[in-house]
Protein backbone atom coordinates (compact mmCIF):
# COMPACT_ATOMS: atom_id res chain seq x y z
CA UNK A 1 0.00 0.00 0.00
CA UNK A 2 1.70 3.17 -1.19
CA UNK A 3 1.95 6.36 0.81
CA UNK A 4 0.19 9.40 -0.69
CA UNK A 5 1.82 12.81 -0.25
CA UNK A 6 0.19 16.08 -1.34
CA UNK A 7 2.65 18.85 -2.18
CA UNK A 8 0.79 22.04 -1.36
CA UNK A 9 1.15 25.74 -0.68
CA UNK A 10 -1.44 28.24 -1.88
CA UNK A 11 1.29 30.77 -2.66
CA UNK A 12 2.53 30.46 -6.23
CA UNK A 13 6.17 30.37 -7.23
CA UNK A 14 7.53 28.66 -4.13
CA UNK A 15 8.84 25.57 -5.90
CA UNK A 16 5.90 23.16 -5.53
CA UNK A 17 6.08 21.61 -8.98
CA UNK A 18 9.89 21.66 -8.94
CA UNK A 19 9.83 19.78 -5.64
CA UNK A 20 7.16 17.36 -6.86
CA UNK A 21 8.99 16.46 -10.08
CA UNK A 22 12.46 16.21 -8.59
CA UNK A 23 11.66 14.46 -5.32
CA UNK A 24 9.48 11.92 -7.17
CA UNK A 25 12.15 11.34 -9.84
CA UNK A 26 14.98 11.02 -7.33
CA UNK A 27 13.04 8.45 -5.31
CA UNK A 28 12.40 6.60 -8.59
CA UNK A 29 16.14 6.60 -9.37
CA UNK A 30 16.62 5.20 -5.85
CA UNK A 31 14.48 2.27 -7.02
CA UNK A 32 11.16 3.17 -5.43
CA UNK A 33 8.05 2.80 -7.60
CA UNK A 34 6.63 6.32 -7.79
CA UNK A 35 3.54 7.95 -9.31
CA UNK A 36 3.22 11.69 -9.80
CA UNK A 37 -0.35 12.99 -10.08
CA UNK A 38 -0.54 16.37 -11.78
CA UNK A 39 -3.46 18.22 -10.17
CA UNK A 40 -2.67 21.64 -11.63
CA UNK A 41 -4.39 22.80 -14.87
CA UNK A 42 -1.11 24.40 -16.00
CA UNK A 43 0.23 20.82 -16.34
CA UNK A 44 3.81 21.87 -15.61
CA UNK A 45 4.56 18.60 -13.83
CA UNK A 46 3.32 16.74 -16.93
CA UNK A 47 5.59 18.62 -19.34
CA UNK A 48 8.40 18.69 -16.77
CA UNK A 49 8.77 14.91 -16.92
CA UNK A 50 8.71 14.90 -20.72
CA UNK A 51 5.05 14.13 -21.50
CA UNK A 52 4.06 16.29 -24.47
CA UNK A 53 0.65 14.85 -25.35
CA UNK A 54 -1.95 12.64 -23.74
CA UNK A 55 -3.27 10.07 -26.21
CA UNK A 56 -5.42 8.01 -23.82
CA UNK A 57 -7.89 10.85 -23.23
CA UNK A 58 -7.70 10.23 -19.48
CA UNK A 59 -6.18 12.91 -17.28
CA UNK A 60 -6.71 14.05 -13.71
CA UNK A 61 -9.74 15.96 -15.02
CA UNK A 62 -11.58 12.84 -16.24
CA UNK A 63 -10.71 11.01 -13.02
CA UNK A 64 -12.18 13.78 -10.85
CA UNK A 65 -15.25 14.70 -12.88
CA UNK A 66 -16.24 11.34 -14.37
CA UNK A 67 -14.51 8.95 -11.94
CA UNK A 68 -12.70 7.52 -14.97
CA UNK A 69 -10.38 4.59 -14.31
CA UNK A 70 -6.93 6.19 -13.85
CA UNK A 71 -4.95 3.11 -14.93
CA UNK A 72 -5.30 3.66 -18.73
CA UNK A 73 -4.31 7.30 -18.20
CA UNK A 74 -1.03 6.58 -16.39
CA UNK A 75 2.05 7.22 -18.54
CA UNK A 76 5.54 5.80 -17.97
CA UNK A 77 8.17 8.53 -18.11
CA UNK A 78 11.73 8.24 -19.41
CA UNK A 79 12.88 8.08 -15.78
CA UNK A 80 12.77 4.40 -14.70
CA UNK A 81 10.18 3.67 -11.95
CA UNK A 82 8.46 7.06 -12.43
CA UNK A 83 4.91 7.23 -13.83
CA UNK A 84 2.62 10.22 -14.19
CA UNK A 85 -1.13 10.73 -14.25
CA UNK A 86 -1.13 13.85 -16.44
CA UNK A 87 -3.15 17.02 -16.22
CA UNK A 88 -4.68 19.27 -18.87
CA UNK A 89 -6.20 22.73 -19.13
CA UNK A 90 -9.65 21.06 -18.81
CA UNK A 91 -9.00 20.78 -15.08
CA UNK A 92 -9.80 24.50 -14.77
CA UNK A 93 -13.49 23.59 -15.05
CA UNK A 94 -13.46 20.79 -12.49
CA UNK A 95 -14.06 22.98 -9.44
CA UNK A 96 -17.30 24.34 -10.96
CA UNK A 97 -18.43 20.96 -12.28
CA UNK A 98 -17.94 19.27 -8.91
CA UNK A 99 -19.75 21.88 -6.80
CA UNK A 100 -23.02 19.94 -6.71
CA UNK A 101 -21.51 16.46 -6.42
CA UNK A 102 -22.28 14.84 -3.07
CA UNK A 103 -18.79 13.33 -2.81
CA UNK A 104 -17.03 16.35 -4.27
CA UNK A 105 -14.15 16.42 -1.76
CA UNK A 106 -13.39 12.70 -2.16
CA UNK A 107 -13.02 12.25 -5.92
CA UNK A 108 -9.22 12.24 -5.70
CA UNK A 109 -9.34 9.72 -2.86
CA UNK A 110 -11.51 7.42 -4.97
CA UNK A 111 -9.00 7.76 -7.81
CA UNK A 112 -5.96 7.13 -5.60
CA UNK A 113 -7.56 4.13 -3.87
CA UNK A 114 -7.70 2.34 -7.24
CA UNK A 115 -3.93 2.56 -7.77
CA UNK A 116 -2.14 3.06 -4.46
CA UNK A 117 -1.18 -0.61 -4.10
CA UNK A 118 0.85 -0.34 -7.35
CA UNK A 119 3.32 2.20 -5.95
CA UNK A 120 5.60 2.86 -3.01
CA UNK A 121 4.87 6.59 -3.11
CA UNK A 122 2.27 8.75 -4.84
CA UNK A 123 2.86 12.51 -4.99
CA UNK A 124 0.07 14.94 -5.85
CA UNK A 125 1.25 18.26 -7.28
CA UNK A 126 -1.39 20.76 -6.16
CA UNK A 127 -2.26 24.06 -7.80
CA UNK A 128 -1.50 27.32 -5.93
CA UNK A 129 -4.88 27.80 -4.28
CA UNK A 130 -6.89 26.25 -1.47
CA UNK A 131 -9.89 25.43 -3.67
CA UNK A 132 -11.80 22.22 -4.21
CA UNK A 133 -9.07 20.40 -6.16
CA UNK A 134 -6.49 21.06 -3.43
CA UNK A 135 -9.03 19.96 -0.81
CA UNK A 136 -9.46 16.75 -2.83
CA UNK A 137 -5.70 16.19 -2.71
CA UNK A 138 -5.55 16.79 1.05
CA UNK A 139 -8.53 14.48 1.61
CA UNK A 140 -6.76 11.74 -0.39
CA UNK A 141 -3.31 12.17 1.14
CA UNK A 142 -1.62 10.53 4.11
CA UNK A 143 0.58 13.59 4.54
CA UNK A 144 1.23 17.04 3.12
CA UNK A 145 4.67 18.35 2.18
CA UNK A 146 4.99 22.13 2.11
CA UNK A 147 7.64 23.91 0.03
CA UNK A 148 8.38 27.36 1.46
CA UNK A 149 10.49 29.92 -0.39
CA UNK A 150 13.17 31.68 1.65
CA UNK A 151 11.48 35.09 1.59
CA UNK A 152 9.16 36.97 3.93
CA UNK A 153 5.99 36.74 1.85
CA UNK A 154 6.16 32.96 2.04
CA UNK A 155 5.62 33.10 5.79
CA UNK A 156 2.32 34.94 5.43
CA UNK A 157 0.68 32.18 3.40
CA UNK A 158 1.91 29.39 5.61
CA UNK A 159 -0.50 30.23 8.45
CA UNK A 160 -3.44 30.07 6.05
CA UNK A 161 -2.33 26.67 4.78
CA UNK A 162 -2.01 25.39 8.36
CA UNK A 163 -5.59 26.54 9.05
CA UNK A 164 -6.77 24.63 5.97
CA UNK A 165 -4.87 21.51 7.04
CA UNK A 166 -6.52 21.73 10.47
CA UNK A 167 -9.97 22.01 8.86
CA UNK A 168 -9.26 19.03 6.61
CA UNK A 169 -8.12 17.01 9.63
CA UNK A 170 -11.34 17.88 11.48
CA UNK A 171 -13.84 17.31 8.69
CA UNK A 172 -12.42 15.28 5.80
CA UNK A 173 -9.25 13.40 6.71
CA UNK A 174 -8.47 12.98 10.43
CA UNK A 175 -5.32 10.96 9.71
CA UNK A 176 -3.64 13.68 7.57
CA UNK A 177 -0.21 14.63 8.91
CA UNK A 178 2.39 17.22 7.94
CA UNK A 179 5.25 15.39 6.21
CA UNK A 180 7.44 18.42 6.63
CA UNK A 181 8.45 21.81 5.31
CA UNK A 182 11.05 22.07 2.53
CA UNK A 183 12.91 25.37 2.29
CA UNK A 184 13.45 26.16 -1.39
CA UNK A 185 15.06 28.74 -3.67
CA UNK A 186 17.70 29.52 -1.06
CA UNK A 187 20.55 31.83 -2.04
CA UNK A 188 23.17 31.84 0.69
CA UNK A 189 24.77 34.99 -0.76
CA UNK A 190 21.73 37.06 0.19
CA UNK A 191 21.68 38.24 3.79
CA UNK A 192 17.90 38.47 3.60
CA UNK A 193 17.64 34.76 2.75
CA UNK A 194 19.69 33.90 5.83
CA UNK A 195 17.54 36.12 8.04
CA UNK A 196 14.37 34.57 6.66
CA UNK A 197 15.82 31.09 7.15
CA UNK A 198 16.25 31.74 10.86
CA UNK A 199 12.81 33.30 11.17
CA UNK A 200 11.14 30.40 9.36
CA UNK A 201 12.81 27.98 11.75
CA UNK A 202 11.50 30.05 14.69
CA UNK A 203 7.95 30.34 13.36
CA UNK A 204 7.34 26.91 11.90
CA UNK A 205 7.10 24.28 14.56
CA UNK A 206 6.37 21.46 12.12
CA UNK A 207 9.19 19.24 10.98
CA UNK A 208 11.55 21.13 8.72
CA UNK A 209 13.73 19.04 6.44
CA UNK A 210 17.43 19.54 7.12
CA UNK A 211 18.06 19.61 3.37
CA UNK A 212 17.63 23.04 1.81
CA UNK A 213 17.02 23.37 -1.92
CA UNK A 214 19.40 26.07 -3.20
CA UNK A 215 18.87 28.24 -6.24
CA UNK A 216 20.56 26.37 -9.07
CA UNK A 217 20.59 27.01 -12.81
CA UNK A 218 20.34 23.30 -13.65
CA UNK A 219 17.05 23.00 -11.73
CA UNK A 220 15.73 25.86 -13.87
CA UNK A 221 16.98 24.45 -17.16
CA UNK A 222 15.85 20.83 -16.74
CA UNK A 223 12.05 21.29 -17.21
CA UNK A 224 12.51 22.89 -20.64
CA UNK A 225 14.00 19.58 -21.77
CA UNK A 226 11.28 17.55 -20.03
CA UNK A 227 13.75 16.09 -17.55
CA UNK A 228 14.11 16.00 -13.78
CA UNK A 229 17.41 17.55 -12.66
CA UNK A 230 18.83 14.17 -11.57
CA UNK A 231 18.49 12.99 -15.20
CA UNK A 232 19.59 16.30 -16.74
CA UNK A 233 22.75 16.73 -14.64
CA UNK A 234 23.22 14.26 -11.80
CA UNK A 235 26.38 15.99 -10.56
CA UNK A 236 24.81 19.45 -10.26
CA UNK A 237 24.21 21.09 -6.91
CA UNK A 238 20.46 20.95 -7.57
CA UNK A 239 20.53 17.19 -8.16
CA UNK A 240 22.63 16.64 -5.03
CA UNK A 241 20.14 18.73 -3.01
CA UNK A 242 17.29 16.48 -4.16
CA UNK A 243 19.28 13.29 -3.53
CA UNK A 244 19.82 14.50 0.03
CA UNK A 245 16.14 15.40 0.38
CA UNK A 246 15.07 11.99 -0.96
CA UNK A 247 17.36 10.19 1.46
CA UNK A 248 16.05 12.28 4.34
CA UNK A 249 12.48 11.52 3.23
CA UNK A 250 13.24 7.79 3.05
CA UNK A 251 14.91 7.71 6.45
CA UNK A 252 11.76 9.22 7.96
CA UNK A 253 9.38 6.91 6.07
CA UNK A 254 11.23 3.62 5.96
CA UNK A 255 12.92 3.62 9.36
CA UNK A 256 10.55 0.88 10.48
CA UNK A 257 11.89 -1.36 7.73
CA UNK A 258 15.45 -1.28 9.01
Amino acid sequence: MGKVIAIANQKGGVGKTTTAINLAATLAVLERKVLLIDADPQANATSGVGVKEVTSGITTYECLTELADPIPGIISTSTPNLDILPSSIDLVGAEIELVNASDREFRMKQTVDKIRDRYDYIFIDCLPSLGLITLNALAAADSVLVPVQCEYFSLEGFGKLKDTINLVQQSLNPSLTVEGVVLSMYDQRLRMANMVLEEIRDIISDRIFETIIHRNSKIGEAPSLGQPVIVYDASSKGAINFINLANEFLSANEILNH
